[in-house]
């Protein structure tokens, strides 16, 4: 009888310890640190259960960026999956040092609960651009797949400066104008933060020392903004989805100058701060960003095969 109830137990465990992985001997020490702040390893492992079978359990999908290059809409399209449970919230695990510091069982903690056969998404912009986070998202799952979705590198930066500039102004604050950050001792400004994170081969050749590029799908942004339904087919096929998203389920809105979802019959659009108006940018001023970015795009394209319609 022992035995009997010995084994119901370890076959109700059983599905929850899938995802991750238990420390090991020869584990580097720093993963063992992470796994033993999350308590012991079938507290770790295992998300709270709910009564109708579902679980939480840790994303085997990340969408790590980047910053205003269409992180949300994504997430939004990619939800109208039925087999797909999406974090509602940027939850900062790999990036923030407070987060990291409280282990996988708290970020395990603050995933969707979903059905055994569901998978589940997180998404953190901030993660593409952070040095630390390729090795520690490795740690976790070397067999994770991750969503990147990259715009024309220019037009990342300028609405970068557009949303820093909108949250000013709803809490009433100055904020200088775009000139000032782009331009200093008349010569544009390398050190403003934008720029650097519109520098994408740099970034992804720290992605490439801990995954291949198998494991990465880029999702071109420029595209998923004026024709959706073909850059999501391309993620359900990366992604290892049955294609249950069909072109029905976008719609263009002319008011609001962007494609909006229709689910279920319901129609839905992404949040007001989405797709706002650029400040007006001097031609010339323009002309000196492109030429910035030229090689740093080629050299991009180089290294992940592919080229995308950017200036």
């Amino acid at each position: 009888m022992a035995a009997l109830l010995l084994g119901a137990v370890l076959l109700v465990l059983q599905p929850s310890l899938a995802p991750s992985h238990p420390v090991v001997p020869g584990a580097e020490p720093s993963q063992q640190e992470v796994l033993r702040k999350a308590g012991p390893p079938q507290e770790a492992l295992r998300g709270a259960a709910a009564a109708n079978g579902s679980a939480q359990q840790l994303p085997q999908t990340i969408i790590i960026g980047v910053r205003k290059g269409g992180t949300r809409a994504l997430l939004e399209m990619l939800s109208l999956h039925p087999d797909v449970a999406a974090a509602e919230n940027e939850v900062h695990f790999f990036d923030w040092e407070e987060h990291y510091s409280r282990g996988l069982g708290w970020y395990l903690g603050q995933m969707p609960f979903s059905a055994p056969h569901q998978l589940t998404v997180e998404k953190t912009p901030a993660y593409f651009t952070s040095p630390k986070v390729p090795e520690r998202v490795h740690r976790m799952d070397p067999a994770i797949r991750l969503l990147l979705i990259l715009r024309d590198p220019s037009e990342r930066v300028l609405s970068d400066y557009t949303q820093v500039l909108y949250n000013h102004m709803q809490k009433h604050k100055p904020y200088p104008s775009i000139e000032e950050f782009l331009v200093r001792d008349g010569r544009l400004n390398v050190d403003y933060k934008a720029l650097n994170r519109s520098l994408y081969h740099a970034h992804m050749q720290n992605w490439l020392r801990f995954f291949p590029l198998r494991r990465i799908h880029i999702v071109d942004g420029d595209r998923l903004i004026r024709d959706p339904f073909p850059e999501i087919q391309k993620v359900e096929r990366f992604l290892r989805l049955a294609p249950q998203i069909n072109a029905s389920n976008f719609y263009f809105n002319k008011t609001k100058g962007f494609y909006c979802l229709r689910d279920s019959g319901r129609d839905r659009c992404l949040h007001e701060s989405k797709g706002r108006a650029h400040p007006q940018v001097d031609p010339k001023l323009l002309s000196k960003l492109h030429e910035y970015f030229h090689e740093p795009n080629k050299k991009f394209f180089e290294l992940v095969g592919r080229t995308f319609d950017w200036h």
